[in-house]
């Protein structure tokens, strides 16, 4: 029986990304990496669409579970997880979106409920389309250009380092970072959001 003919409440967690093999390494499809290691840990695969984004829903953890990657393009991420969230009837604080973040360097995961977007694009729009921002964001650091953390870069150069494939060094400390977040997800569904955060906003892979 689908998921939207039971009376139980599904979480909904979505990674970000952009569609099409020319983004697939990208440092800002981190969410996709993420969102489909967990799905790979949890034997489940992406075999349907649904408001414009690839889905598969499974039980993980006693839950109802859809894991969605949008297919609009980060810059209209919520128009496919408005979309979901509607169909699906999610409360916001069972939404769950895993993204990258420029702030936090490479090999730190923070895990918050709300707050600003922090100017990420694909949060702004998330937050546009579903009217809240009171939703989880599992936030998986890729550093600034150049190692910069004040903030100051110019616009090309952040696109260019988003839009970039990580280097070997980096994808070396990212086969760590993506099963890390893959086991914060399944903290987050069985313990909730203060052990996760507890557990794994220390976290930090630059220090192995």
């Amino acid at each position: 029986m689908p998921f939207w003919d039971r009376k139980t409440e599904v979480r909904l967690i979505a990674g970000l990304g952009n569609p099409g093999t020319k983004y697939g390494g990208n440092r800002h499809n981190i969410g996709f990496m993420c969102v489909d290691h967990f799905a790979h840990e949890n034997s489940l695969t992406f075999t349907r669409s649904s408001s414009q984004a690839k889905i598969v829903e499974g039980r993980i953890a006693g839950h109802d579970v859809v894991l969605a990657k949008p297919q609009t393009f980060m810059n209209n991420s919520g128009v496919s997880v408005g979309g979901l969230v509607r169909k699906f009837k999610v409360k916001f604080e069972n939404l769950i979106i895993v993204h990258d973040d420029l702030d936090l360097p490479l090999g730190r995961i923070r895990i918050r409920l709300g707050g600003s977007s922090g100017g990420h694009n694909g949060i702004n729009s998330i937050v546009q389309h579903i009217g809240n921002q009171e939703f989880i964001r599992v936030r998986v650091g890729i550093g600034r250009p150049n190692g910069q953390e004040n903030g100051k870069n110019g616009e090309d150069d952040v696109i260019n380092h988003v839009l970039g494939d990580f280097s070997s060094e980096e994808k070396a400390i990212m086969q760590e970072v993506i099963p890390c977040v893959s086991q914060a997800l399944q903290c987050l569904l069985t313990g909730g959001l203060t052990e996760a955060m507890n557990k794994y906003n220390s976290t930090d892979f630059r220090k192995k």
